[in-house]
């Protein structure tokens, strides 16, 4: 046989190997996984997942099974993503790293040649919270106090590159303020230590809540455009004199990519609709998660260009480092 032809026939096996062995109408014809690649048990990823899992599994007749891989930044879970067979039985849910750690990390995948956007999931404000005895009434408040003593403040984050780390770097270069940054291994051991005062501030999650409310801690201002639905009483840093501010978390489902584009369409028509159910948005309203699917595969791709192009400009100029 001719060197040639060996070429051609090898080079069809190859693609053979590569190609679903399914009809892509026909998916799933197994369970699927959920790889979480952020977020400690009880999060807002982790309940996202939770809520639609069942949904979702009783919609396609296949189980639908959570895999938590959080670690590295989210690069873990999301490199098991990208390394996954492209047919629709393995797909991601990313958060904010996503489109920050390119800017942090050498990372062992192309964050966005190696996935096909399906759709995001939810938005969740982030909370400017300080510990009382700081006390600032409010963010102006808060930057003078930090003005006076630059580098006397600290803020703590649920580690480098979270949507948290990334908030407070913003709020450096607006307000002008030297802030010390303290990251740790979840947003949960944050909130602790600041009930404590071993930090001075954070742009914390939901966890937070109970104890603003409890008068724990106080909260000054939420990181979305608009006030949450489910905190109304607490004003954005828009509202607060810092206009067009805005660095909240949120999380949106990927697949590999070259998974077929009748199934990334069937992905995204499907976690739009259980996302949208009543039970499932309420449920996710009551710990300060906003239901915020995509309108197309497409404009999710176009947000993470926007995300990816903003924080990656904030992280080359504050100089950021990763762990």
């Amino acid at each position: 046989m001719k060197r040639k032809q060996m070429s051609i026939i090898a080079a069809m096996v190859i693609a053979a190997c590569n190609t679903p062995v399914f009809a892509a109408d026909a998916w799933p014809v197994r369970p699927v996984r959920l790889v979480l690649s952020f977020g400690a048990p009880g999060g807002a990823p982790d309940m996202i997942a939770r809520l639609t899992a069942p949904k979702l599994t009783e919609l396609w007749g296949r189980q639908v099974v959570v895999d938590p891989r959080s670690g590295a930044g989210g690069v873990l879970g999301t490199e098991i993503g990208a390394k996954a067979q492209p047919d629709g039985h393995t797909i991601v849910m990313v958060s904010p790293a996503h489109a920050i750690n390119p800017a942090l990390r050498k990372l062992p995948y192309d964050s966005v040649k190696d996935f096909e956007p399906v759709t995001k999931l939810a938005e969740v404000p982030n909370i400017l919270a300080i510990y009382p005895p700081v006390g600032a009434k409010n963010v102006q408040e808060l930057a003078a106090l930090a003005k006076a003593k630059p580098g006397a403040y600290s803020f703590g984050s649920a580690g480098i590159g979270s949507s948290q780390h990334l908030a407070g770097e913003l709020f450096r270069k607006v307000a002008g303020v030297n802030l010390l940054h303290v990251p740790y291994k979840g947003g949960g051991a944050v909130v602790l230590d600041l009930i404590a005062g071993r930090v001075h501030l954070t742009f914390g999650s939901a966890t937070a809540l109970p104890h603003i409310r409890a008068g724990r801690l106080r909260a000054l201002a939420v990181t979305t455009l608009k006030r949450s639905p489910a905190m109304t009483d607490i004003p954005t840093l828009h509202e607060s004199g810092y206009p067009n501010f805005e660095a909240a978390a949120w999380y949106g489902m990927m697949a590999p990519a070259r998974t077929p584009a009748t199934i990334v369409n069937k992905l995204h028509k499907d976690f739009s609709a259980v996302l949208q159910m009543p039970d499932v948005r309420d449920h996710l309203l009551t710990d300060t998660v906003n239901a915020a699917p995509s309108a197309s595969p497409r404009a999710f791709a176009d947000f993470l260009a926007a995300e990816t192009a903003k924080w990656g400009a904030l992280v080359r100029e504050t100089g950021a480092k990763a762990e």
